[in-house]
């Protein structure tokens, strides 16, 4: 392969709001610089770089990746990055590797929260950005709309004037079709379509080639981490100046202080998909390095001889956390490998070694707080360990409080739900319980866009509430916006739950009585103990229920009604975004690799009475003003 020279190399980032298309662009970019075989299985694949199975099934991208192509004599680095909120931090460390960025926007939904987050984060950075209107063929598709969306958007957020003078192409990336100008007439046959090649020209053209200097002490800031079973970790970033070669004595460094040092044993540079091993490496590669035993990502790797550090990558702070503890429930150790809290506290450290936009602290016994920009963030580290083999308990997620200026503020977002018109008033409802403060509604063929202010904790459970009463066409978008001064509104309404009172094997005779009194979480034969919550309660308060009762045995005969009359009705199907908002205070969620289920913090129920009892005797004495 020919070697690149510096002024050569184009890095770039595709960023955008999830699901507007940016893993199917970087499909359409693989595919047409002809990195595959046209017999190769990758040709007919959709999302080749979210090869996770998380990602695959959620349609998400989760983690940052890049890929590399060649077009003419220039070497292209596209970085792909993840659109979901949750994982802005995946985005915030990647984009310090590109000099430009390609804005993809969906040309029905127009701007969404994260558009407006990953082009600030890109202005900051000062990248040179390159709009592509995207999925021009949708019904409703506006270009001009959405373009003039666009201007607006980068008036709002451009730091400097030349920011505002952008290249602008649309595209329906699905096919690798591209237009140069806004296409009149069928998408199909037309003759201004072409392939990615003129965005490819303009990347050249358009973004500048990595600055930074060559015959300078080498410099990279860790970005990334992989893992390979023969050489160990590799440590990725880009090479701010500087040459890198093999057996290279490098020292890893901080604005504080230098850490540990190590001999550069592998070099690779991406081609396509796979990792190529080189001799050596310039200023503005992409490169994966393996010798130096470390995952601190943000810090630098510098020549030995010169250990100077670049300033720390900011990521924006976590906004919900939750206590991650070790199982205690009667059925501990029963489907996990991984039991321990030993074994959970390796994982973690492990976890925020590799993963700078969760904060993970130890707790003074032995359990976690893990803090994440949302319930969805969270949910996929605590899938990942399941997976894995992993048991542990979660307590109720609580949003994170700071203290400004001697005051208690909390975080406020922007939300942006889009539903059929015929929702208007079911939502104007909902939200008015939230205390959401409405900040625009647009209805267009059809469809009605509301844009919310509204505070994090009340954002907790709304999505699964608005897909149920919607029918699940409500799609909810949203962002942070800012810390606020606390307001003191009362917690969100929740009916009490149905707690088993015998531990055993749940039976279809006793979940067919139970259910007259709510809805079941389990279904018959499944396992349960004391303590474990079994459903939702047609009321307020908490019951205790028999799900192990059976039909009394007697010498009477029964009819063929009598035989026949259980009839139980479907179970909730529990998953862990909707367990961990559902939750109360005085609740746990259980999570091991074969099941989710709910319990009480206290199992007895004389423990349950006595904790009740307890608080309502603290209460009468505030009430009375008796502080002892």
């Amino acid at each position: 392969m020919q070697k690149i020279t510096q002024g050569k190399i184009r890095n770039i980032a595709i960023i955008a709001h999830v699901d507007h298309g940016k893993t199917t662009l970087v499909d359409a970019f693989l595919k047409q610089a002809h990195i595959f075989r046209d017999n190769q299985e990758e040709m007919t694949q959709t999302q080749i770089l979210d090869s996770g199975d998380l990602e695959r099934e959620k349609g998400i991208t989760i983690t940052a990746k890049n890929i590399s192509i060649r077009y003419n004599d220039y070497k292209v680095n596209i970085v792909d990055t993840p659109g979901h909120a949750d994982f802005g931090g995946e985005v915030e460390r990647t984009l310090n590797m590109a000099e430009g960025c390609i804005l993809v926007v969906d040309a029905q939904e127009g701007p969404m929260p994260q558009t407006k987050f990953v082009l600030a984060k890109a202005m900051e950075l000062k990248l040179k950005p390159i709009v592509l209107i995207n999925k021009i063929d949708k019904k409703y598709a506006d270009c001009k709309k959405t373009l003039n969306k666009i201007y607006d958007l980068f008036l709002n957020i451009a730091t400097e004037d030349d920011q505002l003078e952008f290249p602008v192409y649309y595209a329906i990336a699905r096919d690798g079709i591209l237009f140069e100008k806004e296409p009149n007439g069928p998408f199909e046959n037309n003759p201004e379509g072409k392939d990615l090649s003129p965005l490819l020209e303009k990347i050249i053209e358009y973004v500048p080639a990595p600055s930074g200097e060559q015959n300078k002490p080498f410099q990279l800031q860790i970005c990334s981490l992989e893992h390979d079973v023969h050489m160990g970790r590799y440590l990725i970033g880009k090479i701010k100046r500087g040459k890198l070669t093999l057996n290279q004595k490098l020292i890893l460094c901080d604005e504080e202080k230098t850490y540990n040092s190590g001999n550069v044993k592998k070099i690779m540079l991406k081609e396509g998909l796979l990792y190529n091993e080189v001799q050596e490496a310039m200023t503005g590669d992409l490169v994966a390095i393996a010798g130096i035993e470390t995952t601190a990502i943000g810090k630098t790797l510098c020549d030995f001889n010169h250990p100077e550090a670049l300033p720390a990558i900011k990521i924006s702070p976590p906004s919900v956390k939750v206590k991650l503890e070790a199982n205690t429930s009667p059925l501990v150790g029963k489907e996990g490998k991984y039991v321990r809290a030993k074994e959970l506290q390796n994982r973690l450290e492990k976890e925020a070694e590799s993963n700078i936009s969760l904060d993970i602290k130890k707790a003074d016994d032995a359990s976690y707080f893990i803090s994440a920009r949302g319930e969805l963030q969270l949910s996929i580290l605590m899938e990942t360990m399941r997976r894995e083999g992993y048991e542990f308990q979660v307590r109720k997620p609580e949003v994170i409080f700071k203290e400004i200026d001697g005051k208690k503020h909390e975080p406020m977002e922007e939300l942006i739900i889009d539903v059929p018109e015929e929702y208007i008033g079911i939502i104007t409802e909902v939200m008015s319980t939230r205390h959401a403060k409405m900040i625009n509604m647009e209805t267009e063929y059809g469809k009605t866009r509301f844009t919310y202010h509204i505070l994090t904790r009340f954002l907790f459970g709304l999505r699964n509430v608005l897909l149920n009463l919607a029918k699940g066409k409500a799609v909810l978008n949203h962002f942070l916006l800012d810390y606020v001064p606390f307001q003191n509104y009362p917690p969100l309404h929740r009916n009490g739950v149905l707690v088993a009172s015998e531990p055993g094997v749940a039976l279809a005779y006793a979940l067919n009585m139970t259910q007259e009194r709510g809805q079941l979480f389990i279904s018959p034969s499944e396992e349960v103990y004391e303590g474990m919550i079994v459903g939702i309660n047609k009321y307020e308060s908490d019951i205790d229920v028999n799900t192990n009762k059976c039909r009394k045995e007697t010498n009477v005969r029964m009819s063929h009604a009598q035989v026949t009359e259980i009839s139980l009705k479907a179970p909730i199907k529990l998953t862990l975004e909707y367990a961990l908002v559902f939750i109360q205070a005085d609740e746990m969620l259980e999570v091991t690799p074969k099941n989710i289920r709910l319990r009480k913090i206290h199992l007895s129920q004389t423990e349950r009475a006595w904790m009740k009892r307890s608080k309502l005797s603290d209460l009468a004495k505030r009430e009375m003003g008796i502080t002892n």
